[in-house]
């Protein structure tokens, strides 16, 4: 961490940004959520936990992170190889709940 560039590349804020501005209690913790993952160098389903333990690892590609206490929820695809994490779900836990996660 703190190497002055990104390791993981992370697509796209704009959804986050998107979501926050609707849900203004959302900002700060996303904010660190994305600053966070630019900064993490994840390899693995491993590596993530070894960060965040309250992630939930669904199958090969997909994590689900809780933000503000569990009460949104953040669904990425990561791309190990490439260092690339999609933003795939960004909602409440209620909008969660209404989502395949290992599809979206």
């Amino acid at each position: 961490m703190g190497t002055g560039h990104n390791l993981v590349r992370v697509l796209s804020r704009r959804t986050l940004r998107e979501y926050w501005s609707r849900r203004p209690e959302c900002e700060g913790a996303l904010r660190a959520w994305f600053k966070e993952a630019e900064d993490a160098d994840w390899g693995s389903p491993a590596e993530v936990k070894a960060s965040y333990a309250t992630a939930s690892i669904i199958g090969d590609d997909r994590v689900v992170f809780n933000i503000r206490g569990n009460r949104h929820r953040l669904v990425v695809k990561i791309n190990y190889a490439y260092r690339t994490v999609y933003i795939r779900f960004v909602g409440t836990h209620r909008e969660y709940d209404r989502i395949d996660v290992e599809t979206i």
